[in-house]
């Protein structure tokens, strides 16, 4: 009752951060039949589903500072120097790009000037990578899409073994998803949590605690399908079973909402729920 008043107030701030986003801004296993248990069933193909808004972008965090690029929309915190989240649509075409990240360099986001920022000097010597929360291989549709995927307000620090291990997995994981669907819609972020990790860098950039990441995808029957997983920031083993939960789970831990823009019976049945032969999790 409560996420439904406050989608309800937030709804026409939605609205707005939709219209900036397209207005300003620049293979997986057999389907299984459908039965009337499975989480997603409430609409027939062709149905409109939405109440407003585009699928992937969460309600706006008080503070964020809303940055949409060609190919992500990210809510940059600029206490933590860390986005609260990115969200985006990735489609299948767009997971087959086959673009090459070598020359491109890290840097401040253009688009927030006057804004304090993360910066290279920050992670030098820290220990900690650079990690993207929309992985450049994402944009590989794209040189400058791609490029885009390097701003500061797309990185986080990140442990390296799990940025280029389980991390890395997942985002493969997504891609796999896209082609299977046809897009997905993705979102993606830190969690600070007790923050035990400290700062980095001059500017005190926050080292979150662990990342998460929230999928949705439209099945063919026109039904939908959402999971969430969560990965501790560090260089442990992380099995997509053992770290995946349903979206609602994830709001609960994040105090984000995330798809508002479903049809509230929809995201209701949607989000409380994962099935994991949708995702090809056993």
């Amino acid at each position: 009752m409560v996420k439904k008043i406050k989608k309800y107030l937030l709804l026409a701030v939605l609205a707005i951060a939709a219209l900036v986003y397209y207005f300003v801004g620049g293979g997986g296993a057999a389907e299984e039949p459908v039965t009337p248990d499975d989480p997603g069933v409430l609409a027939s193909p062709g149905t409109d589903v939405s109440s407003g808004g585009a699928l992937e972008l969460p309600v706006p965090v008080s503070g964020g500072r809303i940055v949409k690029h060609g190919a992500y929309v990210t809510s940059y915190n600029t206490s933590t120097l860390i986005p609260d989240w990115v969200a985006y649509e990735l489609t299948a075409e767009e997971a087959e790009g086959r673009r090459d990240r070598d020359g491109i360099e890290f840097r401040m986001d253009p688009d927030l000037r006057g804004c304090t920022q993360a910066m290279r000097e920050d992670y030098s010597g820290s220990g900690w990578t650079k990690g993207h929360l929309m992985p450049a291989a994402d944009a590989a549709f794209s040189s400058t899409a791609m490029a885009e995927t390097f701003y500061f307000t797309n990185i986080c620090p990140q442990n390296e073994v799990l940025n280029a291990g389980d991390w890395q997995y997942l985002e493969k994981r997504v891609r796999a998803w896209a082609k299977r669907y046809g897009s997905v819609w993705v979102v993606t972020g830190p969690i600070v949590g007790k923050n035990r990790y400290g700062t980095i860098g001059e500017r005190d950039v926050v080292v979150p605690d662990s990342f998460y990441k929230a999928v949705l995808a439209r099945r063919p029957d026109g039904s939908y399908s959402a999971i969430a997983f969560v990965m501790d920031n560090d260089d442990a083993r992380y099995y997509l079973k053992d770290c995946l939960m349903s979206v609602d789970e994830l709001e609960a831990l994040t105090g984000f909402d995330f798809f508002p823009a479903l049809d509230d019976k929809i995201e209701e049945r949607v989000e409380g729920k994962v099935k994991l032969s949708d995702w090809g999790i056993k």
